[in-house]
Order: C-alpha cells, then structure tokens, then sequence
C-alpha cells in the first residue's frame, strides 16, 4: 500500500488515504516518491469541479509530478535500475492515478534523470509548471527585441516564464502585487513590475504576452497589431476578439528530453525552482487549500514525512 492525497468519490474532499500500489509490468518501473508539487488542475480536480469534464477513475490520486527513487523495474526495462533518481510529469487531463503519493509505478520511457546538484524538491517543483512555461515562452519566438507582460508571473508557471522570457533576451514586465509578489517576481528576474489590481495598462513598446491567468480579452486589449500572445487557459483570435494579433493556445507537451533539459539548467544554476513552502505528506490537504488562496511559486510536498 502506498499513501496518497485522493479524492475516493464525486463528493468527498481530498484526504491522505492508503491506496494499492501494483507491482511494475513489462516497460514499467516502480519509483519511492520523494516529492511531488501541486499545479491548477490538482486544486480543481480537489474542489470537484471537473467531474463532468474529464475522464477519471476513482480513487483519484491528484498530482501531475513527482521525483524519487527507483525501487524496482519491470521486465523489459534495461536502461534504469534500482536507487537510479528520476522525475516525470503527467500531462493530459484524464485523471486516476497521479503523483501526490509515496510509491507510484511509471512508464520507465517517460522519466527523466535527476542530475547531480539537483534536489528532488527542485524536480518536482519544476515538472508541469516549467514545461509548461517553456511551450509558452518557445511560442512567442522572443528575442531581445521583444517586450513581454507574462499574466499570472507570480504562479508556478508564471515564475518560470518570467526566467525563460528574460533567458531569451527580452524585456519583461510581471503582473505582481506591490510587496511581496513584487519582490517575487524581481527576483526571478522581471526588469518590470504591473499592478492589475486597479486595471491593467500595456508597458511601453508591448509586442507579446504570456497568459498563464487573467482575462484572455483585456491582455489581447492591450497589444499592437501584429502582437503576439501564448496562452495556457486556450484563449485563440476568436474568444479574445483580435484578428490583427497572433494567438497561440499552449497544450504542455512533455517528452523526458524536454525535462531533462530543464532539470539540466537547475542543476547548472540557470534556472530557479520558486518553491515558497513545502509541506509533509499529512498536510497535503492544506497545500490545495492554500494553492487556492494564490500564494506565490510553487508548492512542494516532502512525500516522505
């Protein structure tokens, strides 16, 4: 048996429960979870709202990333041994089995190895969120000539958006609350801050956007003809009502390349993991809760406490 955070039915609230865990099958392995982080879909599958949405099986074990230890492989599966260190993410929107446990079994194709230098906490906290970001950023085509606003900077994927906007040379502006989400996101290396919280106004010479949240129409608003837009939330010319500007919706892809390219640039210092808190497996529960109250980066689970 393994614990994990899991929904067992349409009206209960996510608990920490044990659940069976099988043993691995031919191209599988079966991972110690170290650490895992909690992403949008997670607090939404946790407060019931996509039930009628999405496929799922119950009991859904929420979390889309994890990182750990190899504990056994399954036949077939020659590459990774027992005590390798990986991570993986799970990307789609069907919902059964997920990361928020302390043993899961995985496609031994779709992990990643852990570099040395990284921490399983960074791992996870980078996962959906910075793949996520980096199909964002990748979509705009920035370069130094580029000013772009990213909506939502203060959120997971925002934080690493910011980092991989400014990576590739342009100026960036960050929405972010005077204070604390200010500092936050100068941190990560925002030239520039915006206030949205008495109206958004474009920053000078705006030419693309970032959408990891906020209203699809009012950030179209504010580009230039011939602007460009990337969004997570699947905004397209049609619903933010822009002909003249290029939208992008954003689908996370995920490949154990493309991770393994990011969990690279943590190793080398390239790139920052936000975690802002962690929590012991027993408080799972209040990461969700407190993912709801929009607090800033990410949100880790130490699976082993």
């Amino acid at each position: 048996m393994a614990r994990a955070l899991a929904v067992t039915g349409r009206d209960q609230s996510p608990a920490v429960l044990d659940v069976p865990v099988p043993n691995p099958g031919p191209g599988q392995i079966r991972v110690a979870v170290e650490a895992a982080s909690v992403n949008g879909i997670d607090a939404a599958a946790g407060a019931g709202l996509l039930w009628d949405s999405v496929p799922h099986h119950f009991p859904v074990v929420l979390g889309r990333d994890f990182a750990g230890t190899v504990e056994r492989v399954g036949p077939g599966v020659a590459t990774i041994r027992p005590r390798d260190r990986v991570a993986g993410v799970i990307t789609g929107m069907s919902l059964a089995r997920g990361t928020l446990t302390d043993t899961i079994v995985f496609d031994a194709r779709s992990v990643a190895p852990l570099p040395e230098g990284i921490s399983e906490e960074q791992a996870a906290a980078a996962g959906l969120a910075a793949v996520t970001a980096r199909a964002l950023v990748d979509a705009l085509a920035l370069t130094s000539d580029d000013t772009v606003l990213v909506a939502g900077a203060t959120g997971g994927v925002g934080a690493f958006a910011v980092q991989f906007a400014r990576a590739a040379g342009a100026t960036v502006y960050a929405t972010a609350r005077p204070g604390e989400a200010t500092e936050f996101v100068r941190g990560l290396g925002a030239n520039e801050t915006v206030d949205y919280t008495n109206g958004l106004a474009a920053p000078p010479g705006l030419s693309a956007i970032v959408q990891a949240a906020g209203d699809g129409r009012e950030l179209a608003a504010l580009l230039p003809p011939g602007g460009r837009l990337s969004s997570a939330t699947g905004a397209s010319a049609a619903t933010v009502g822009r002909s003249d500007i290029k939208v992008t919706s954003v689908v996370a892809s995920f490949t154990p390349e493309s991770l393994g390219t990011i969990l690279d640039a943590l190793a080398s210092g390239a790139l920052r993991a936000p975690i802002t808190h962690t929590y012991a497996m027993s408080e799972a529960p209040q990461a969700l809760a407190d993912f709801g109250q929009h607090k800033l980066g990410k949100l880790v689970v130490d699976t082993r406490r």
